[in-house]
């Protein structure tokens, strides 16, 4: 993988950005957006080329596969701050809603638990409270804890407080497990109630999968590299067929939980994948090299079909780079 530094010149939002000379990498900046009128944090860039590894380089995922090497490229924003890259994610976050809301509808966004929940904040602040069509949203959790909905460790209760009753998204467009069921029992709920929505149109599929389309996942990794609830050599890195599962024995507890699965996950038009402070540098480090270790990190393994992959960080959780 070659890696280019690039400077980018607008902020975090919009679907690409625009790309000005190199230069050596410095700290962020900041510009003042011309339709809403906030100010922004300009981050560094890292683009990863799409160009093909050596073959001492070259990884096979979980499935024994060797990653597609014209898959989409991966950006790397890094912003001085966590405080600069919850602006920069609210800004991302509210412009794709504007552009699938405009072209299909609807907007479809996945959230994971952790600290993301907290960065997102800015969203339920001006100028984005008011200015976001929050009918369209339509929001489920990329993982869940089986346990009820008002405990302790529910994404979904960790999610409302913190984000989701702050907006006004419609209540049944924010999809939880069904709490009464066991963890197989939520697992084959959730996917069916994925299916209903694919059949109603809210929710697209990929042409390219097979598998649901999400427009947006928003994603936090743990220190080990797992995201969702797909954890390092564990037998689920390998499910290929159902859209959500569950799981019995995860590592970190609670242990029963659902989860999406890879396909679904590598099947997204747009993921964020939000990394702040120093505690998982390490495993920043080896996600981003361009020379791939075995086994791969589960972050390493969610290279998108046909989509756009991109790091949010702060200096801390880059340090290692």
């Amino acid at each position: 993988m070659v890696l280019k530094l690039e400077e980018k010149k607008e902020g975090a939002g919009g679907e690409h950005g625009h790309h000005g000379s190199e230069e050596p990498c410095g700290g962020s900046e900041l510009k003042k957006d011309e339709e809403t009128g906030t100010s922004g944090p300009l981050p560094r860039v890292l683009s990863s080329a799409r160009t093909a590894p050596s073959t001492a380089a070259m990884a096979t995922d979980g499935a024994g596969r060797v990653p597609d090497t014209a898959a989409p490229k991966k950006n790397l924003l890094t912003f001085d701050t966590e405080e600069d890259v919850a602006v920069a994610l609210a800004k991302y976050t509210a412009e794709l809603s504007e552009k699938f809301a405009a072209e299909r509808g609807a907007f479809t966004v996945v959230l994971s638990g952790g600290t993301l929940i907290e960065t997102l904040r800015k969203l339920a602040e001006p100028p984005y409270l008011g200015t976001v069509d929050w009918s369209k949203w339509h929001v489920f959790l990329v993982d869940e804890r089986v346990v009820r909905k008002d405990h302790v460790d529910s994404n979904y209760k960790l999610a409302v407080d913190g984000l989701l009753s702050k907006v006004p998204i419609p209540t049944g467009q924010v999809y939880a497990i069904n709490d009464a069921l066991s963890a197989e029992g939520a697992a084959a709920d959730y996917e069916t109630v994925l299916k209903q929505l694919v059949k109603n149109g809210v929710l697209a599929m990929s042409t390219a999968t097979g598998f649901p389309r999400f427009d947006l996942m928003l994603l936090g990794m743990g220190p080990d590299g797992h995201i969702a609830s797909l954890f390092p050599g564990h037998p689920l890195l390998n499910e290929n067929q159902k859209w959500v599962t569950h799981i019995m024995d995860s590592p970190k507890p609670p242990p029963q939980r659902i989860t999406f699965t890879f396909p679904v996950i590598k099947s997204s038009a747009y993921v964020a994948m939000v990394v702040t402070g120093p505690g998982e540098a390490g495993t920043v480090k080896k996600a981003l090299s361009s020379e791939k270790t075995f086994p791969l990190l589960p972050v390493e393994m969610a290279i998108l079909q046909d989509g756009e992959f991109t790091w949010f960080t702060d200096k801390a959780a880059v340090s290692m780079l």
